[in-house]
């Protein structure tokens, strides 16, 4: 099985290259025409990453038996293309947003975790695909060979393929490579996220965000000699964790603040001259958001002056607001119970994702854009060591998807807005 396979070789941001040859070989196969990896991706990644990590991920697709070839086309961080069919009638030019990371979580070793008793658990240590999104490719595989089967539907269909959505990294370089332009409409799902089991429905408050890496620059010194003679860069990014934290950041206010990482070399004889922490705001619009990020660069800055550390903030990513569109919406309702789900309607999704940033693309340029939900069982929630997707939500949401494309319903029905809800 498709979904399980690519559970097994779970890949992080921008170092997908044996998920990408996957899923390159099996469209190709499918007659897909494929374009070039897009080379903004490995100028992105060149910025975010280390060298090595980009090393490390060529090294592991020779190990798991990727052609050199397809080696060569993915590395570097580009690991995200775009693949056409064109159908039998006239009609829109969809595109489909299809996730491909995972995340750095180290998967649950328990017997009663479905992957590891069944065998397919991450072959990775410290990455598992523990967002669901290794079902959104199974998903749009099974989409892409039902449309192969029978080309008789409306239009051209898209697949986006796109790489480093953890981190909300990927979206923005694919749409300034292009990756939307000519696009009529635009589909991103998701399963979970509050979807009931047997139900589709729409998320509604996708959530922006901003992500930061930021570095505290001090003096290292002898910590029993002369402790004085340091500037604690450990002790001034730990302060700038707990005041950050000391925002308002909950779901009751619409707003969120985390800090996920604090890294610094040293010893405990060392007064630590460098440190770093990973941080990331969300607002439920575009307001809430600017005043977190004045407030977190506030205290940032603060922080510094206060230990006579230096600081440098580096935004990693960003994801916007956005709304569906309803003629989509409509149109999806119509196809999700030939799928034998029941629609479920507008969902809360609480969280955020780039392909906001591809969804306002498209609508800005009077298109339709819609994100969608498909119910699934999960044992845990999103992102934790024993979170699972049950295999038997994937035909029914490729089958609602593939309905929703095959209509076209909504292609002659101008947008009721345009222009999406950039930052």
């Amino acid at each position: 099985m498709v979904r399980r396979a690519i559970h097994a070789q779970p890949e992080l941001g921008f170092t997908e290259i044996i998920t990408a040859d996957l899923i390159w070989r099996t469209l190709e196969d499918l007659g897909w025409s494929l374009t070039r990896p897009f080379e903004e991706l490995g100028e992105a990644a060149g910025r975010l990453l280390d060298p090595a990590e980009l090393e490390d991920a060529a090294r592991r697709a020779h190990a798991a038996g990727v052609p050199q070839a397809s080696v060569e086309r993915f590395s570097g961080g580009c690991t995200g293309f775009i693949a056409e069919l064109h159908g039998g009638r006239p009609g829109p030019v969809t595109g489909l947003r299809v996730d491909l990371d995972a995340l750095p979580v180290r998967e649950s070793t328990a017997q009663d975790h479905i992957p590891t008793r069944d065998g397919f658990a991450s072959r990775h240590p410290g990455i598992m695909h523990a967002c669901g999104h290794d079902g959104h490719i199974a998903i749009a595989l099974r989409v892409a060979a039902g449309l192969a089967a029978q080309p008789d539907f409306p239009g051209t269909v898209r697949l986006i393929l796109q790489p480093a959505e953890e981190g909300v990294r990927g979206a923005l370089p694919m749409a300034e490579a292009g990756a939307c332009d000519g696009l009529d409409s635009l589909i991103a799902y998701h399963l979970g996220f509050g979807a009931p089991v047997g139900t589709a429905g729409v998320a509604e408050g996708l959530m922006a965000t901003t992500k930061y890496r930021v570095h505290f620059a001090g003096r290292a010194a002898h910590a029993g000699r002369a402790p004085e003679q340091g500037r604690h860069a450990l002790l001034a990014a730990a302060e700038a964790t707990v005041r950050v934290h000391g925002l308002i950041g909950t779901a009751d206010t619409g707003t969120r603040v985390n800090v996920g990482a604090l890294r610094a070399d040293g010893a405990s004889n060392i007064v630590p001259a460098l440190a770093t922490l990973l941080a990331e705001v969300r607002g439920g619009d575009a307001a809430a958001l600017a005043r977190l990020d004045r407030d977190v660069r506030r205290i940032l800055a603060d922080v510094s002056a206060a230990h006579d550390v230096g600081v440098r903030i580096d935004e990693t990513g960003r994801a916007e607001t956005t709304r569906n569109a309803p003629e989509l919406v409509a149109a999806f309702a119509d196809s999700v119970p030939s799928a034998g789900l029941d629609f479920a309607g507008a969902i809360s999704f609480g969280a955020s994702d780039d392909a906001s940033i591809l969804m306002n693309k498209v609508s800005a340029a009077g298109g339709h854009a819609m994100y969608a939900l498909f119910g699934t069982c999960a044992p845990a929630p999103h992102h934790a060591s024993d979170f699972d997707i049950d295999d038997a939500a994937l035909d029914p949401a490729a089958m609602a998807l593939e309905s929703l494309i095959r209509s076209g319903s909504w292609y002659d029905k101008a947008p009721s807005f345009t222009g999406g809800f950039h930052l």
